[in-house]
Order: structure tokens, then sequence, then C-alpha cells
């Protein structure tokens, strides 16, 4: 069990992979690329998207079924509908899921239909939801807050690792800062400095860290440069369409692009992409 994070400060810690499959680890040689819509919209939507995902050889969907939105007339999610749907299509094409938990009472069923359990940035202090997550044997996926430091964001993660449950990713998905020409800003340093100081894997999340579709593979290419053992990227069959975050969201015509470009750098850095 991880009791506390410090120890770890300024020294050199070895990434402990955290498996998703026998064959697909974040935190291993591979970086993972975990790819899908913003929002589950329709079940032809997101087979359209785990159908690229797998014909390109990726192994994780990422879809929201549940979704926290700073308006409360936005759209909201399908919540169970959106999961089952979810599950299908990964079955059909043998992807795992990542989708994530709002709260404590929808964490059963987000585990019975997901592979990872993804804790998100709002949720990075919701206490009793980390706990909950840790009383599980799924891999937890924790987004830093969008105002919260690295310090504590490691201490959110020893709250899900002090339930039992050690098999944590984190995911940096930009910060907020004074800049207002894109959503939020990604934090790179972070990325080089959790690979250098503790044991967690960490994968980056462009789409949110930048809030624009134009700068998604740019942005994903320096966190890969800087470490991360994978991405989480959002993709839709027709962005101005989609029911949530179109404007960060690449078409899906564009990821087998994306793909090229990130694998170049990761072969650069002696690491395989799936």
């Amino acid at each position: 069990m991880i009791h506390s994070i410090e120890w770890v400060v300024g020294e050199t810690a070895g990434t402990r992979p955290v498996a998703l499959a026998p064959d697909v680890a974040v935190g291993g040689r591979d970086v993972v690329m975990m790819a899908g819509p913003c929002s589950v919209e329709t079940y032809e939507q997101t087979r359209a998207v785990a159908a690229e995902v797998a014909r390109l050889g990726g192994r994780v969907l990422r879809g929201g079924a549940y979704k926290p939105r700073t308006s409360p007339y936005a759209f909201q999610g399908l919540g169970r509908e959106g999961l089952e749907i979810l599950r299908a299509v990964a079955n059909e094409f043998d992807l795992l899921i990542v989708t994530e938990a709002l709260g404590v009472e929808q964490l059963p069923l987000v585990a019975e239909f997901a592979d990872v359990i993804q804790i998100g940035s709002r949720n990075m202090q919701h206490y009793p939801l980390l706990w909950a997550a840790g009383e599980t044997e799924k891999p937890v996926l924790l987004k830093r807050g969008f105002m919260s430091t690295i310090d504590e964001w490691l201490k959110a993660a020893e709250h899900v690792a002090s339930r039992g449950n050690e098999r944590i990713i984190l995911c940096e998905r930009g910060i907020r800062t004074f800049e207002t020409a894109t959503r939020n800003t990604l934090d790179v340093n972070a990325i080089a400095l959790i690979k250098q100081t503790t044991p967690f894997p960490i994968i980056a999340d462009p789409s949110h860290g930048t809030g624009r579709a134009d700068l998604v593979t740019a942005a994903a290419r320096s966190a890969v440069a800087a470490g991360a053992d994978g991405l989480l990227v959002e993709f839709h069959p027709n962005p101005a369409e989609a029911l949530s975050d179109g404007d960060q969201a690449l078409p899906l015509a564009a990821l087998p692009r994306f793909r090229a470009e990130i694998e170049r750098v990761a072969r650069a850095l002696g690491r395989g992409i799936c």
C-alpha cells in the first residue's frame, strides 16, 4: 500500500504499470491511446468511432455516459443506456472501455460496464467517490482538478490507494490559468515531474487541455515527448453536430493521421503505440 507519496519527491521513481488486460498496460513500453467521443450520443455514432479505433490497432474506447456540465441545461449524457451502448460496441470490436462515474451512487453501475473508472476533474477531491473507487478492483483514471496543484492531485490519489486500490492512472487534463486564448493550459511540466517522482503512470488529455481541435495534435505530441504513457483524445464523426465539446473534438477521419503523428514521436523515444 502507498502510505505517502512524499517520500519520492526529489528522487527518481520507476513507473509501476497498470494492466488493463493481459496485453495492455499503461506505464509500459507502449503509449496507450484512449480514443472516442466526448459523449455517447447514439449507438451508430459510438459504433462508427469504435470500428475506426479497432481498425487502427487501438485497444481502448473512451466515451461519456454521464457528463458533468457547467450548465444544467446542457446534455447530461444517456446514463445507463450510454453504458450499454459502450459495452456492446466494445465487445463487438474487442475494445476496453474507460468512462466516468460522477458520484458514489453511480459507481457500481459504471464498474459493472467499464474496464477503467474515470474520476473527472470536478470530482478530484470528491473524497467519498475516491474512497469508493479505492474499494473496487478496477483501474482508476484520476484526472487533475483544473485548479489543483500537483501535491493536491497526488494526495487525491492517496485517498484511492488508502482503500486498497493502487491501480491508479493519473491524467493531466489542463489547468485554468490567466490565458484566455485556450480553454485550459496543458501542464506538460507536470507530466515530466510525475514520471520522475512518483510510481504512477500518467496520461494526457489534449482535448480538454486545449479546448481547440486545431491544437490537439501538437499538444498530444508534446505530452508524449514529455513522457506521457497514454492519451485520452476525443473524436467524433461530425464534431459540428456533437452534443458536447464539439470545438475540441477531432473529426473521426483525422484519427489515422493523428495516430501516425503520435507513433512517430513515440518511436523516437523507443516506445510503441497501441
